[in-house]
């Protein structure tokens, strides 16, 4: 069997430490826009939740009981 040449196998050590290196700096980006837009999802979600409270008042609806609505005067 040949002997390996030891310039050969430490540059294919630094392509894979490179190309590793790549690929975790390529999903740390992508773990980080994910972590930005849910929290975008979520501050919209707030303010839907929001919206729909304060349309519900307007609208002379109370909060939900069980699963039927129950307008604002005619809870107990």
């Amino acid at each position: 069997m040949a002997k390996t040449d030891p310039k050969t196998v430490q540059d294919l050590t630094l392509v894979a430490q490179t190309l590793l290196q790549q690929m975790q700096d390529k999903f740390q980006t992508m773990s980080d826009q994910i972590i930005e837009r849910i929290d975008d999802m979520s501050s919209h979600i707030d303010d839907l939740e929001k919206n729909i409270a304060d349309l519900m008042t307007q609208a002379g609806v109370g909060e939900l009981e069980g699963e039927n609505r129950v307008p604002a005067t005619q809870k107990s």
